[in-house]
Parts: structure tokens; sequence; C-alpha cells
């Protein structure tokens, strides 16, 4: 493997920079070129995404190296405050989780199979690859013939060695795909893969189901809009399931009205009912889950249905209870004013807090006249319940760097150590996820606070003029408790 010095490397990404830019933006040019021109210029400009994917991958997979779970917090992300190389990588590059993941994962696999068989200098161990089978894959996307995403696609779809397939059966199929790729787009290509894999394994059956039933997985996301997205991956038995529950909710309103009785009643009252088909079926899914949560909370901590905590101040509050009933989103009703989400910071209207209200107990905090929630004093080590909720209300969110993690997900992080004299003050608080908090304790990180402003200071090996970084409060709420108070200041 040949060594290019990390200098001509920089040089050589840069004039990469230059030439693109160089490359007219200018529309009128692309509305004077032809069809065929078009036709021509997407196809270049593919091509010249995936040697950048592929260059952007390597990157990745050095990264990755340098920041395994084996290295702890003085891993290369972790130093840098990241958990992951995925994190840094989606951080550095502004791509999507996805995008970061698939990028980490290839560049991963594109490192292992070239420096398979060397040895590691620092531990004298031999490098072996994980999966050897898709050297061809790895070699294709290193030379620019293989996009990432294709490499990913063949990866995913041929699977892993059992005792049905071989790793040289794998191989082959992997080298065959590499030839397919260019003639197919990434869905059919992936099709494609598995179709190797069936006819491959026939026997397997079992295998694919047990491996399909052991990916299955529920995660979230939140949205930059206030609304969240649940990605959930099922295996085909449960997939079937949630399927069948589906078209139960809304097949009426797809055209399937082929019932009779009692069950002819409902149809139609789904087909009339005003929502569209996915709100229908998301209102109906939640149902589902409130009434399970409510009937039998043996897997969930606490019991009862789910619950919310909402974040309003006191004169809205104030104006909910005069005003009466308030109509719903767009009206003009006589209430004013807006409460927020804690776990995301959303907004809520007058109309949705009248609602949870009526059936929500209130926690009152009391703030100070610069909007900080009141301190108690050093009596406890710990910080109590009331204490969190302020915390959560001013900070919104783990607060160190561009971290997401919800309140619900923290730590309370003395500034100033219990041990040193610090109190148990909300202002020598502040919400750090474990992550987060552990590096703070373990790898040289230090918090200050001016006034009502918190500082992070990085450690010299990560910044060795050790420049403060400011950690503003993520909490929308709080925003809107300030500009409350300014407005009566004026």
């Amino acid at each position: 493997m040949t060594t290019t010095p990390a200098t001509d490397l920089t040089q050589q990404f840069t004039a990469v920079v230059e030439a693109a830019s160089a490359v007219s933006s200018d529309v009128a040019d692309f509305q004077a070129s032809d069809d065929a021109a078009l036709v021509s210029l997407s196809r270049l400009a593919a091509r010249a995404k995936q040697l950048v994917d592929a260059h952007l991958a390597l990157v990745a997979g050095e990264i990755a190296a340098r920041s395994t779970r084996e290295m702890g917090h003085s891993g290369l992300a972790q130093r840098e405050g990241f958990r992951t190389a995925e994190e840094l990588v989606k951080t550095t590059t502004g791509s999507s989780g996805k995008e970061a993941t698939t990028a980490v994962r290839v560049g991963r696999l594109v490192r292992e199979a070239a420096t398979s068989g060397q040895v590691d200098p620092r531990s004298g161990e031999r490098f072996e690859a994980r999966e050897p089978w898709l050297a061809c894959v790895a070699a294709a996307v290193a030379s620019g013939e293989l996009s990432v995403g294709a490499a990913d696609a063949i990866r995913t779809g041929l699977g892993v060695p059992t005792d049905n397939v071989s790793a040289v059966a794998l191989a082959d199929a992997a080298s065959a795909l590499c030839a397919l790729a260019p003639t197919l787009d990434l869905d059919r290509l992936r099709g494609r893969a598995r179709e190797f894999r069936d006819d491959l394994d026939e026997a397997g059956i079992a295998d694919r189901e047990r491996e399909r039933f052991e990916k299955r997985s529920l995660r979230m996301f939140s949205l930059s809009n206030g609304m969240g997205r649940l990605v959930w991956d099922l295996d085909p038995e449960s997939y079937a399931t949630v399927l069948e529950l589906n078209n139960r909710a809304t097949s009426p309103k797809r055209g399937v009205r082929f019932v009779s009785g009692e069950n002819q009643q409902i149809a139609e009252r789904i087909l009339n009912d005003p929502r569209t088909i996915g709100q229908l079926a998301s209102d109906t899914f939640l149902g589902l889950l409130q009434a399970g949560a409510n009937a039998d909370s043996t897997s969930l901590l606490g019991t009862g249905a789910a619950s919310i905590r909402v974040l309003v101040t006191k004169k809205t509050l104030a104006t909910l209870g005069a005003a009466g009933a308030v109509g719903d989103w767009g009206s003009t009703g006589v209430s004013t004013g807006h409460g927020r989400i804690e776990a995301t910071g959303a907004p809520l209207t007058a109309a949705a807090l009248q609602r949870l209200a009526c059936d929500g107990a209130t926690t009152e905090v009391t703030l100070d006249s610069f909007g900080r929630p009141l301190d108690v004093g050093r009596e406890h080590r710990t910080f109590t319940p009331k204490q969190r909720i302020a915390l959560a209300i001013r900070d919104g969110a783990c607060m160190f760097g561009d971290c997401d993690k919800e309140p619900s997900m923290t730590e309370a992080h003395h500034i100033v150590p219990w041990g040193e004299g610090g109190r148990t003050d909300l202002v020598n608080g502040i919400l750090l996820c474990k992550f987060h908090h552990l590096l703070v304790h373990d790898n040289g990180w230090e918090i200050y606070r001016v006034g009502t402003d918190y500082y992070l200071v990085p450690p010299p090996d990560v910044d060795p003029e050790r420049r403060p970084r400011p950690m503003p409060s993520k909490s929308a709420a709080m925003r809107d408790v300030r500009r409350e108070l300014e407005a009566v200041d004026r």
C-alpha cells in the first residue's frame, strides 16, 4: 500500500474542491444544454460524486479505526466529544445519520481489505479482514469503479457465510455483482444481491428467518420542525401482523369495502373519516399503544398510560383558566400564549394546552429576574426531582456541543465538584448525557460559568489553545420565558 503524506492529501483534496468550484452553477448554462448534453452531464456528475464518496469513505474508515470502542475516551471521535465515528463524520460532513453510517461501514471494509495480512506495529498482531469475501467489492470502491451505495447494497444483500454457504461462494457472487453494478440502480442491485443469496442458500430459509428476526428494531428520531419519526424494522411475521392491523384501520379508504353487517357500518365510518390514510393509520396505532400501556405496563418502567411533560409560563397558564374553551388549530380564541413539550421543545397552541391541562398535574418552578430557576443550597449532594425539572427547563438537553439527548436521558453535573465545596444549586448544575458526563470527568474537559452563561473548555490534546466554547441553552421554553421577561422590562 502506497503511503501519501497528509500534506499531499490535503493539497489534492483542495485541488478537487477548487476544480469543482470552477464548474458553472449558472442555471442559464444548463438551460442552454440540449437533451443529449444533459444526459451526459448527469452521468458525469454521478461519476464525480462516486469518486468523492469513495474518498469520503476512506476518510471515514480511518476515523473509525482510530475511534474503536476498546479505545474508550482516548479514541479520535471520543476525544473530539463524539460517542462514535459515525457521529463525528455526520457532524463534520453535514450528512444524515444513514449516510455517515454507510460511509463508515464501507470505509472500514476498504481499509480492512487493504491492510489484511499486515502486522500491526503497535501490538504485533496480524490484521485480518472481518469480511474477506468482499475483497473485490472493497477494491472496486477504492479504485472508483463501484459506488459506496452499491458496495453497501452488495454487502447487505449477500449477507455472511453460514453452514450452507461458504465464503468462497459469496466471493464469487460478489464478483459477479460488481460486474453487474454499472447496469443497475441501487434498488435493483440490492434485489439482485438478495436473489444471489437465495439461489446459493435455498436450504437456509430457517437461517435467514432467524437473521431477519434478530434485526428487528424500533428507532426514534427528532425532526427539525418539532415532529418525530419512527423507523420500525419488522421481521416478516411481525410485519404481517402490523400490516393486518393497518389494513383493518385504513382499507375502506383504499377501496376495500366488501364487508357486511356490523363491519359494513364500521367501514362506512372509516370511509367518511376526514383524516387521510396516513393520519388515520398514525392515530390508530397511537391509540393501540396508549390502550396497551394502560392495560398492561409489565414491560415498562412506571405504570399507567404514557404521559408527556409540557412547559408553560404561569402567565399563559392563567389565561387558559380564564378563557374557557378554545377552538381547533388556527382559531382565534381568547386564550393567548403557548407552551413547549419538554422532550423536544416543540410549541403547543393554547388549545392543546387546555386539552392537556384537563387531566394533568402542575409543578411550579420559580424563576429569578434573569429567568434562572432559584437555588436551594448545599443540603443535598444530589439534585432533587424538582431541581431536575428546573434544569430541564433551563438547559433543554445535554449541553455538550451539538448533543441532542433529551433531559430524561441526562445527568446533573456539578460544575464545581461537591467534594470541593460546590453547592447543589442550579447555577452550579448543568445537564450532560452519561457519555459526555464521563468525558468531562475523565478527559480533561472543563465547564465554567460567567453570570448566566456557561462555557466548555476542551483539553489541550483537542485544542492546544483551550479556547472556550459557548454552551447556550437548548430549551425553546426558556427562550420563551426570557422574551416574556424582556417584554416586561420594556
